[in-house]
């Protein structure tokens, strides 16, 4: 049951990401990563949220590896910042502040109120 959990997750986690990806690409042209900032800064809120929150194991698993785990993304965003750096070094340095200052905020926030 729990692999199930995990893998329903990863879906909807997934397509999740893809859509909000798809919609900031129409309402901006900005070469700025807003989709991936936004969903590693809202996935650090809701896993600190589920760490600190009573629930059953699976569904935290589901959840939280399983959802969050395939809605936030290292990977994307460190090839984002790897274009920065070639290009430009303010949208490098605000890029990486942003993430990792407002990742850890909104995991404090999460998780005090879970």
């Amino acid at each position: 049951m729990t692999i199930m959990a995990v893998m329903v997750g990863a879906f909807f986690g997934a397509m999740a990401r893809f859509g909000i990806g798809q919609l900031v690409k129409r309402w901006t042209a900005s070469v700025f990563p807003w989709a991936t900032l936004f969903v590693n800064v809202a996935g650090s809120f809701f896993l600190g949220y589920l760490f600190n929150a009573s629930m059953n194991e699976t569904v935290l698993l589901g959840v939280g590896v399983g959802f969050l785990g395939s809605f936030t993304t290292f990977s994307t965003f460190k090839l984002e910042v790897m274009r920065f750096v070639t290009k430009d070094w303010v949208q490098f340095g605000l890029y990486l502040f942003a993430t990792y200052i407002l990742g850890i905020l909104a995991a404090y926030a999460g998780y005090h109120l879970g």
